[in-house]
């Protein structure tokens, strides 16, 4: 969605919410599927802390994705990923989902596998980001990108300006705490969220969206194993993490505050855009170890720039840091990850795309200060959804 092709219009706006905005790419043509395929692939030097993608080359998130409208009232889509890691191919079922098309009011309802639209970046798909890789509180807290099975009820308010307002419920099993002795009883039904996001223009040029999220983990807090599942945190923290999407950090509860601003030359993105985001995690409902030094809170942020200067060519720069604890024999210790980003990208066309990024990440307490270069291709096969705001 982007408010700068609506200009003033709040219908626009509407119709690009209920297409972009709630990941709906629907034809109008109820018999015609959209099938299409992304191969992301890169070269890294090094291994990111918190990251799945590993040193060499590799495979992050290369989709093979089938969707459209079922019949007059339907959309469905299903969306595979492969992944090369540590030697193996895996194979994962991203999302796999029906929702509504014709729920009066600005209603929708999404049910099946989906990424959930708290925060800015969560709902979007890892090969449209502007860097290599997610933020560090995407890695740490969300496991790169949250997606479940689970249900989703939407309404777009009928203002003038975007505003948009939702719930979820999720399994969460992607979200659970550790339990390497199987002792605890986890919830069937573990992960709600709830989520508001507004937005609009500044004039024909710029534009604006501002979101709040709030995510109840009821399987989020550690009991008893925790020192167990920390000191396993801090053993792999800095090395190779599998490609399971599992967050490395959990809460019961996690409050996101994010903001996006979007500027564009007479309103005209294809030729020049500079896009500035910024989003803050906030934690707690940790753990039960309070008595040992364990910390009330966790807590993230980043801040982004990119710059596309021409239609082929984009620089981004980036800032992000996470703050938590791990336990290390009987105490917990703080353990602050920070990271700059900054690449240069070459776009031959809106499908095809090759990077190359330069991380600089540090962290104190368990000693290490890197430097890592990436050089990554993203390749976009048949239709192609429109990206969201």
């Amino acid at each position: 969605m982007n408010f700068l092709l609506c200009g003033r219009k709040p219908w626009c706006a509407i119709g690009l919410i209920v297409m972009s905005g709630q990941s709906v790419a629907a034809s109008s043509d109820t018999n015609n599927l959209q099938l299409s395929a992304v191969v992301n692939g890169y070269y890294q030097d090094g291994q990111q802390a918190l990251a799945e993608s590993s040193e060499g080359f590799g495979l992050g998130e290369t989709e093979v994705s089938l969707g459209g409208n079922i019949d007059d009232a339907f959309y469905g889509k299903v969306t595979t990923v492969l992944a090369y890691h540590d030697g193996d191919t895996e194979l994962e079922l991203e999302e796999a989902f029906i929702q509504t098309l014709a729920l009066p009011a600005g209603l929708s309802l999404r049910a099946g596998r989906f990424l959930s639209d708290i925060g800015y970046l969560n709902s979007q798909h890892l090969h449209t980001d502007d860097f290599s890789d997610r933020p560090l509180p995407y890695r740490a807290f969300l496991g790169d990108h949250y997606f479940d099975d689970g249900l989703r009820l939407a309404y777009v308010m009928p203002t003038d300006l975007y505003w948009t307002l939702g719930v979820e419920a999720f399994s969460g099993d992607k979200l659970r705490a550790a339990d390497p002795e199987g002792h605890r009883d986890f919830s069937s039904v573990g992960v709600y969220t709830a989520f508001t996001k507004v937005g609009g223009d500044l004039g024909l040029e710029s534009s604006w969206q501002l979101g709040l999220s709030y995510l109840r983990n009821e399987n989020g807090r550690a009991g008893e194993h925790h020192e167990e599942h920390a000191e396993a945190e801090g053993e792999h923290a800095h090395g190779d993490e599998g490609h399971d999407h599992q967050a490395k950090y959990t809460a019961e509860n996690t409050y996101i505050i994010d903001g996006v601003y979007k500027w564009a030359p007479q309103g005209n993105n294809k030729y020049q855009q500079l896009t500035l985001a910024a989003e803050y995690f906030y934690l707690t409902g940790l753990n039960e170890h309070a008595e040992l030094g364990a910390a009330d809170y966790f807590s993230g942020w980043y801040l982004s720039g990119h710059y596309q200067f021409s239609p082929q060519w984009s620089t981004g720069l980036r800032y992000s840091r996470v703050d938590v604890q791990e336990s290390h024999d009987e105490h917990f210790d703080d353990i602050g990850y920070q990271e700059w980003d900054v690449n240069l990208a070459w776009h031959h066309s809106h499908f095809s795309t090759v990077r190359l990024q330069l991380t600089h990440q540090n962290n104190d307490m368990l000693g290490f200060d890197d430097n890592i270069v990436t050089l990554q291709y993203v390749m976009s096969l048949g239709a192609h959804n429109a990206h969201q705001f």
